[in-house]
């Protein structure tokens, strides 16, 4: 089990966040702590984006809680009102839904026990919740994020590796049918994370106006990657619903087919290795011009079938969708090798691909 950049910023913010609430001497430290590891961000930016939301959402919380004991008590049901009206707030101006969980425990811890003196033992706690937050973001600011950039890509590869190989396992009918069920919905989630990864890259930001614009142009390219991977996850989808209209073809329309989906397949990886050098623009000249040729040869071809007798007009149109899917598939790779190309020849000072070694997940 490897342990992740934010599990030890976690594990550093508590620590610090205890440190420094025994340090000023206030009690329980522990509700610190608690603070410190829901304040922790993924990211430097979003550290700088939620600081003072969560600030605003503690006072929201603390607001709400010491006014409600000092009016009707501290009963369950009040305490339970409280945490609803302070939801409520949070919600309706519009402050970062993650702030939710630490208003939350603002409100319970104040309202938890309140002592004689209810206003300084209000401060108390709501002063150790804001020790917690401070913590997380001084261990945020200290300790840089994951490159997300080489995660982004090198999940991208694999997605894309194993997405091309079940397409070419269905077409070639040597795929187990349920193993690509199951794993199709594995590869769905793992195009959630992906929006993710690459939410957390677009986010992170450039302090050098040298790095501003090359960064732009690579958040371009990159959502244009993931584009194109879901395009592919969309045929290969596609192909599977129709696996039984696709094994009573005649063998030369299959052969057809398969051809181009190689084509559209070795395309789209060489892509990929070429963003990080491992290919050169002229390897892939030959690829496209066969690409190019197979597309306008299977159109044409699957247009002929329609009136052919050795294909059912229905199955004719119900494998139409999966033709349409490997042409806009086509689209997407030829835009994504544009951008490739023009990344690499203009603006060559400023475009820089920092990719490390694949790091096991």
């Amino acid at each position: 089990m490897k342990l992740g950049a934010r599990i030890f910023k976690t594990g550093l913010a508590v620590m610090l966040s205890l440190y420094l609430a025994i340090w000023l001497g206030l009690e329980p430290p522990m509700f610190a702590a608690l603070a410190s590891a829901i304040a922790v961000q993924p990211s430097l930016y979003r550290t700088f984006q939620t600081i003072l939301e969560q600030i605003q959402a503690n006072i929201i919380g603390a607001f709400l809680a010491v006014i409600f004991v000092m009016t009707f008590g501290h009963d369950p049901f009040v305490v339970g009102l409280v945490v609803v009206l302070a939801i409520s707030i949070i919600l309706k101006v519009k402050l970062e839904p993650t702030t939710i969980p630490l208003a939350i425990m603002t409100v319970i811890v104040i309202m938890e026990s309140p002592a004689d003196d209810f206003i300084l033992f209000a401060a108390g706690r709501f002063g150790l919740i804001l020790i917690g937050v401070l913590a997380a973001f001084i261990i945020n600011l200290l300790f840089l994020p994951p490159k997300y950039e080489t995660k982004l890509y090198h999940k991208l590869l694999s997605a894309t590796e194993d997405i091309n190989q079940w397409t070419m396992l269905l077409i070639r009918h040597a795929a187990d049918h349920r193993a690509l069920k199951k794993d199709l919905n594995r590869l769905e989630e793992k195009m959630v994370k992906l929006e993710n990864i690459y939410l957390l890259y677009k986010e992170e930001r450039n302090y050098f106006m040298k790095n501003k614009y090359g960064k732009a142009r690579k958040v371009v390219l990159y959502r244009q990657m993931l584009v194109t991977a879901k395009k592919a996850l969309f045929v290969l989808k596609n192909l599977e619903k129709r696996t039984e209209e696709l094994n009573l073809l005649p063998e030369e329309t299959h052969q057809k087919f398969e051809k181009q989906l190689q084509y559209l397949t070795s395309y789209h990886d060489r892509i990929l290795l070429r963003y990080i050098g491992r290919t050169h623009t002229n390897h892939s000249d030959e690829l496209i011009e066969k690409m190019n040729a197979g597309k306008e040869e299977l159109m044409s071809y699957y247009i002929s079938l329609q009136t052919q007798p050795c294909i059912d007009y229905n199955q004719w149109l119900h494998l139409l969708p999966a033709v349409s899917q490997m042409i806009e598939y086509q689209e997407q790779l030829e835009h994504l090798d544009h951008l490739v190309e023009s990344f690499f020849t203009y603006h060559q000072e400023e475009n820089e691909v920092k990719i490390r070694e694949r790091e096991e997940d």
